[in-house]
């Protein structure tokens, strides 16, 4: 340890130390002691070098004689105090980092200056962030759950549905400041801002403000709500809206885009969807200033002369290749499988209302390693259908990837006449036809740029897909069991800042380890708290923690941390 000085006529002083991470040498500043005034003024000294040398002299001091074997004494009959808390987590303070990095408790400061609460907006909003990644459940179990943490919390249950409103109230701001924050932590690529939208379904049977019966993607019966969701090519989230669970998701893009361009200031962009997304109004409104679209399009629904030209085995390519590929020659091998043959198409069009052109190429991608996956998967779901010909009043209800799409349901006779008993076969017609798409994937775009790297952005929507996954299942943001529609808001807020938090974690760990090996790590690093000696881990060290411990330049995993070391350990996970 030693002193860091500023060169300004009241410099600053730090206290830094080195530290070794991947393998590089690096400092990191332990404690801010303040300007040279201030210090002075605090302590009552007129030389702040000698009150420094000494306080860092104090605190190696301090340091070398905490390095020493401790004997605890412990007694076989006697018994642990009742009520007595002794276990607390330690694993949310590789969240609470990042929270504090990304400036979390400076927005709340600046919000309680506009609002009269008199309540800690920082401690509310951390322990509902944290709680939501490590036991998520309802707020009166994210209460609980934060008196578990090794700091306690400092607000009451009834302060955090009042905090709830003005979180809701205060979103818009949070959102953008969030993104020019977390510019400072981690590197955002937003030339590429991939969209999608998904539904949470709560426990409830009437429908009321955004809560309203619309098609789950669940196919729950109950009444949902629409969340669209802004992720940047880097795959951390930008913004997010709520809309009506009745609401057409390709509503939702313009608006929330438009908010991007107002709060985040970013105008040059390309927005990639899915084929929910891409309707003309949407494509048309990003054909417009910088802004540029790839969407996937459904070869099913393109015009005839389009669609027969998608599927035509003639005409095909391949990447750095100028030859021309018949797809129906094939042959399906090894080396074969692992090709990504493309053709592309220009189709001109005119946008009435701006008055300008709207040009778009179409592009169709064919993989025999697709093909032979969706016709896999075809062949699980006629054998699915085959079974329900057994109970042939099951087949009625089907969905668009329902294996019961391929009975074909008979209610009249070969003369027209309306048949006693309905008649149920396999549909092989529709069988034949839909086999007719296996390996073939096509993308709409007003870009001029190269098949073969528009087809790979598209790719990259996996990870928005993902995010929802992980809000769903790891975070259980649904079932919602909030009213009304400001707390609904103020919930999905929390949702976002988690996933946010959690994929900036996972990328500064270099994406080593799966979504439910962190959380379950973290969820499970607790400490022993032994009277006024200290604490003792109770979990496991494994790569992994170390892992943890590196990035946050900090150390759980002593056999015995001291309540003064663990409260150093607790100010610089929040950068004091």
């Amino acid at each position: 340890m030693r002193i860091m000085k500023g060169k300004s006529k009241d410099p600053t002083y730090h206290i830094i130390q080195d530290i070794r991470r991947n393998g590089k040498r690096s400092t990191e500043i332990i404690e801010n002691l303040g300007r040279a005034s201030e210090i002075c003024a605090k302590y009552n000294v007129s030389d702040a070098d000698l009150w420094a040398k000494e306080y860092v002299q104090k605190l190696r001091e301090d340091k070398q004689s905490s390095n020493h074997k401790v004997l605890i004494p412990f007694q076989t009959d006697r018994f642990i105090e009742t009520d007595k808390q002794l276990s607390f987590n330690v694993g949310y303070l590789f969240l609470q980092r990042i929270f504090y990095q990304l400036g979390l408790p400076s927005i709340c400061k600046k919000i309680k200056k506009k609002n009269s609460f008199d309540y800690d907006m920082t401690e509310i909003l951390s322990r509902l962030v944290y709680s939501r990644i490590l036991a998520p459940s309802s707020k009166l179990s994210s209460y609980e759950y934060s008196k578990k943490l090794i700091e306690q919390p400092k607000f009451e249950l009834h302060q955090i549905y009042r905090a709830l409103s003005v979180l809701s109230e205060n979103s818009d701001y949070i959102q953008a400041e969030l993104y020019k924050r977390s510019k400072k932590v981690t590197n955002r690529s937003t030339g590429v801002l991939f969209y999608d939208c998904t539904n949470f379904f709560f426990e409830l049977e009437h429908e009321d403000g955004l809560k309203q019966y619309g098609p789950s993607k669940e196919h729950r019966p109950n009444p949902i709500v629409q969340m669209g969701l802004f992720m940047d090519k880097s795959g951390i989230p930008l913004a997010f809206c709520i809309n009506p669970g009745n609401q057409s998701e390709q509503l939702s893009l313009k608006p929330l885009e438009l908010q991007i361009m107002r709060d985040f200031e970013l105008s040059k962009f390309v927005v990639c969807t899915d084929a929910g997304l891409s309707s003309d109004a949407n494509r048309k409104f990003n054909n417009y200033g910088e802004r540029s679209f790839i969407t996937t399009q459904s070869i099913k629904k393109l015009k005839t002369e389009l669609k027969e030209w998608c599927l035509s085995p003639e005409g095909w390519e391949l990447e750095g290749n100028q030859k021309k590929y018949n797809i129906s020659d094939l042959e399906d091998n090894e080396d074969n499988r692992n090709k990504i043959f493309y053709k592309q198409r220009y189709i001109e069009g005119y946008d009435e209302e701006r008055e300008i052109s709207f040009n778009q190429t179409l592009i169709v991608t064919y993989s025999l390693k697709y093909k032979n996956y969706q016709k896999s998967i075809r062949e699980k779901q006629v054998e699915r259908a085959k079974k329900y010909l057994k109970n042939p009043s099951a087949t009625d209800k089907r969905s668009q990837t329902d294996a019961k799409r391929f009975i074909k349901k008979t209610t009249y006779t070969t003369d027209g006449e309306i048949a006693l008993k309905a008649k149920y076969e396999l549909n092989e017609k529709a069988i034949e036809e839909e086999a007719r798409y296996d390996g073939f994937y096509a993308v709409c775009t007003n870009l001029d740029d190269d098949p073969a790297d528009i087809a790979k952005i598209n790719h990259d929507r996996w990870e928005i897909e993902e995010s929802f996954r992980i809000m769903k299942t790891e975070f259980e943001a649904r079932p919602v069991y909030l009213q009304r529609d400001d707390r609904i808001e103020a919930h999905f807020l929390t949702c976002f800042i988690a996933l946010m938090i959690y994929r900036i974690l996972e990328k500064q760990l270099e994406n080593k380890y799966t979504c439910n090996e962190l959380i379950k790590t973290m969820r499970n690093m607790n400490m022993r708290r032994i009277d006024d000696y200290g604490y003792i881990p109770c979990y496991t060290r494994t790569k992994l923690t170390d892992s943890l411990h590196d990035n946050a330049c900090i150390r759980t995993d002593h056999e015995l941390s001291t309540p003064k070391t663990m409260a150093g350990i607790i100010r610089r996970t929040k950068g004091l």
